[in-house]
C-alpha cells in the first residue's frame, strides 16, 4: 500500500513538474538586442566605432523572432548628428534579425545615431526597450552626394567614376605632396603647358543647386600674370581665376534665365570688398573686407580651401575661403528690369568652336576653344598667358547647396 502511494505521489510530482516546465517554455520573453554589426565592425560595443564604411549593411540580431511588420522606418531611424537629418533606409526583417541599409552612401567622417524604437515587437507581441547606437564613418569629413571628385592620388581619375579624362586630356601634370600627409598627393601644374580636360563639363555645372569645392595652392615663383585656375568655356560656363597681384580673385559663371538668354555674372572678390551696406552694389549682401596684405596671405603660395555655392530657388550665391563666408549675392536684389533677377540655375551656354564643352583644370578653357586664342594673356599656346601654376587637390562638384556647417566641418577635417 505504501509502495502504491509512493508511486502515485511520484507520478503526481512528475505531472506537476512537466506542467511547470511547459509553462516556463511557453512564457514569452522580451526582445533583447544581442549583436549589431556592420560587416565585421561591432556597433554594439562599449565604445562607438569610428571606421564604419559609408555604405554599411547593418545587421541587428535579437534573442527572439521579430515581427517583420514592426521593423519599419517609423520605428528605426538613422540620424546624421551634425544637422539632425534623417537618412533614408532600406529595412528588412527575417527571424531574429533586422537588416538596415542606407539608401545612399553616407558622408565621410560624420557621426550617425541609429535608434531602434519601442514600436519594434517580437512575434509574441512584446516590445523592445528603445535603444540607440552611435558610429562615425571612415575618413575626413565630406558631405555625401558628390557627383565628381578628383583626389589626384597619382592620377587624374574621378573617384566617383563618371568623369575620367583620357590620356591625351592630361598634359604635363605631376603628382606631389599635398597640404598634409592624410591628403596624399595633389596635381601640380607648371604654369606653362599643364592642363587636365574633362569631357561633358556641362553635366557638372548645369544645376539649380550647386557647390564646387577644391583646395588650391598657387606658386608665384617665376610666374607672370594671373592664374586661370579652372574653366569651362570661360564665362560661358564657369571660370575661377586669381589676380596677378594676388590681391583678389573671382568666379565668372553663366546663369540660366527662364524664357530669356542666359547671362554671366562675376563673383568678384577683391581686397577691401564692399557690400550693399557700405557703398557696394545693391545685390551684394555680404563682403568681408580684407586688406591687400590679408588677401595676399590667403592667395599667394599658401593652401586655400575654396567653395562656391549657388541656391537657384533662393537666387543666392556664396563664396567661402577656409570655411568662412567671404562674399554673397542675391539676384532678387537686382534692379526690377534686370534679366538676372530671374536667374534660377547655373547653365553652360558655350558654342563651338569659340568654346568647347570640356572643363579644364589649369586654364580658363580647354585647348580646343578659340576664345582669346590671339591674346597673349588668354591663348593657351602663349607660355606667358595666365596658366595656373601651383597645385590643386580634392576638387568636388555637388548638385546641392552645402550648408555653412558642412563647409566649415569639411575645411576643419581636411586642413
Amino acid at each position: 500500500m505504501k509502495k502504491k502511494h509512493f508511486i502515485l505521489s511520484l507520478m503526481l510530482f512528475a505531472a506537476v513538474s512537466l506542467v511547470m516546465v511547459q509553462s516556463c517554455e511557453e512564457d514569452p520573453v522580451d526582445p533583447v538586442l544581442e549583436t549589431m554589426v556592420a560587416g565585421d565592425i561591432d556597433l554594439n560595443a562599449a565604445a562607438a566605432p569610428t571606421n564604419v564604411p559609408v555604405d554599411p549593411e547593418i545587421v541587428a540580431t535579437f534573442n527572439v523572432e521579430i515581427d517583420a511588420a514592426t521593423a519599419t522606418s517609423a520605428n528605426i531611424t538613422l540620424t546624421q548628428e551634425y544637422d539632425d537629418a534623417d537618412i533614408p533606409l532600406t529595412i528588412a526583417a527575417s527571424g531574429k534579425t533586422i537588416t538596415i541599409t542606407p539608401v545612399d552612401d553616407l558622408g565621410n567622417g560624420a557621426m550617425y545615431q541609429l535608434k531602434l524604437g519601442a514600436g519594434i515587437m517580437s512575434v509574441d507581441g512584446l516590445a523592445l526597450t528603445e535603444l540607440t547606437r552611435s558610429f562615425t564613418t571612415t575618413g575626413a569629413f565630406v558631405p555625401a552626394g558628390a557627383i565628381a571628385h578628383w583626389n589626384f592620388e597619382g592620377n587624374a581619375q574621378d573617384v566617383v567614376g563618371n568623369y575620367d579624362p583620357t590620356a591625351s586630356q592630361v598634359v604635363a601634370i605631376t603628382y606631389t605632396a599635398s597640404r598634409n600627409a592624410a591628403a596624399g598627393t595633389a596635381a601640380t601644374f607648371d604654369g606653362d603647358a599643364s592642363i587636365i580636360e574633362i569631357s561633358n563639363g556641362d553635366q557638372l555645372i548645369n544645376a539649380s543647386e550647386f557647390t564646387l569645392s577644391f583646395w588650391m595652392k598657387t606658386n608665384s615663383t617665376n610666374h607672370v600674370g594671373g592664374h586661370f585656375v579652372m574653366g569651362l568655356g570661360a564665362f560661358y560656363g564657369l571660370q575661377y581665376e586669381v589676380f596677378g597681384g594676388y590681391d583678389g580673385s573671382k568666379f565668372a559663371i553663366s546663369y540660366e534665365i527662364p524664357g530669356k538668354p542666359g547671362e554671366s555674372e562675376d563673383m568678384w572678390f577683391p581686397a577691401l570688398a564692399t557690400d550693399n551696406t557700405n557703398g557696394g552694389w545693391q545685390g551684394w549682401t555680404y563682403a568681408k573686407s580684407l586688406t591687400a596684405e590679408e588677401m595676399i596671405a590667403l592667395l599667394k603660395d599658401h593652401w586655400l580651401h575654396v567653395v562656391y555655392t549657388f541656391n537657384g530657388p533662393e537666387k543666392e550665391g556664396i563664396l567661402y575661403f577656409n570655411g568662412e563666408k567671404m562674399k554673397s549675392f542675391d539676384f532678387d536684389l537686382w534692379p526690377d528690369d534686370a534679366p538676372k533677377k530671374d536667374a534660377n540655375a547655373i547653365k553652360y551656354r558655350g558654342v563651338a568652336p569659340e568654346v568647347v564643352n570640356e572643363l579644364a583644370f589649369g586654364f580658363v578653357q580647354s585647348r580646343a576653344g578659340t576664345l582669346w586664342d590671339s591674346e597673349g594673356w588668354g591663348g593657351y599656346d602663349f607660355p606667358d598667358a595666365n596658366h595656373f601654376k601651383g597645385q590643386l587637390d580634392d576638387i568636388r562638384f555637388f548638385h546641392k547647396v552645402l550648408t555653412s556647417t558642412e563647409i566649415q566641418l569639411m575645411y576643419d577635417s581636411e586642413k
